[in-house]
C-alpha cells in the first residue's frame, strides 16, 4: 500500500521545521515567522505535554496552503488522534510491524523513521517507498543516502536529525532525498 501520498506532501516542502512548542501561545508566531521566510509547512513532534493543543491549534488558523504535520508518532493512539483532529501528515522516527496496519488505513500521509537495510526492506515490504531517515547524523549522514541511493534506488528518504542550515543543501541536492528536516529553521 501507498503512504497516502507522502511523496506529493513532501514535494511541496523541500524543508520541513520540525518544532516542540512549550507553550500553545509560540504555535502563531512561529507559523507567521516561518510563513515570513517562504515556508508553508511544520511538523509539530509529541515530545511535549502540550503537543496536541498546539497542533490543534496549529490546524485551526486555517493558514491558506500551509501543512501541519505531527511527529514522533509512536502508538496506535496517537494515530488515531491526529485523525480525528485533522493533520495533513504524520511522521514516525522507526518503523514498527504493529503500527503499520494503522498508518496505512489512516488516510494521512506518513512517513515511517529508519537508519538501516533491514528497516528500509521491513518497509518496502508494507509497500512503501519514502522514509525519513533518523537520525542522519549517527547513523552516516550523506555517505549513508548515498549508498542506500545505489542499493534502494526507487526509495526516497527526508533526513532528519543532525541537518543544519550549513549542510541542508548538500542533503537536498542528493538524487534520493526528497526533502530535509530540522529544528534550525525556528
Amino acid at each position: 500500500m501507498k503512504q497516502n501520498n507522502i511523496r506529493e506532501t513532501l514535494g511541496k516542502h523541500a524543508v520541513i521545521p520540525v518544532v516542540s512548542f512549550e507553550s500553545v501561545e509560540a504555535v502563531e508566531p512561529t507559523i507567521a515567522k516561518l510563513i515570513e521566510q517562504g515556508i508553508h509547512c511544520i511538523e509539530i513532534t509529541l515530545r511535549n505535554d502540550c503537543a496536541f493543543e498546539c497542533i490543534e491549534k496549529a490546524i485551526s488558523l486555517n493558514t491558506e496552503g500551509f501543512d501541519v504535520g505531527i511527529g514522533t508518532v509512536v502508538s496506535k493512539a496517537q494515530i488515531e488522534k491526529a485523525k480525528n483532529i485533522g493533520v495533513h501528515f504524520m511522521v514516525s522516527p522507526g518503523i514498527n510491524e504493529t503500527l503499520a496496519d494503522a498508518f496505512n488505513t489512516s488516510g494521512i500521509p506518513f512517513i515511517p523513521g529508519v537508519a538501516t537495510p533491514s528497516e528500509i526492506i521491513l518497509g518496502m515490504q508494507q509497500g512503501w517507498d519514502t522514509f525519513k531517515f533518523f537520525p542522519a547524523n549517527l547513523f552516516g549522514d550523506l555517505k549513508a543516502l548515498k549508498t542506500y541511493g545505489n542499493v534502494f534506488p526507487s526509495i526516497m528518504f527526508c533526513p532528519t536529525g543532525g541537518i543544519s542550515e550549513e549542510t541542508h543543501e548538500s542533503y537536498l541536492a542528493l538524487k534520493n532525498v526528497i526533502s530535509v528536516g530540522g529544528s534550525w529553521l525556528v
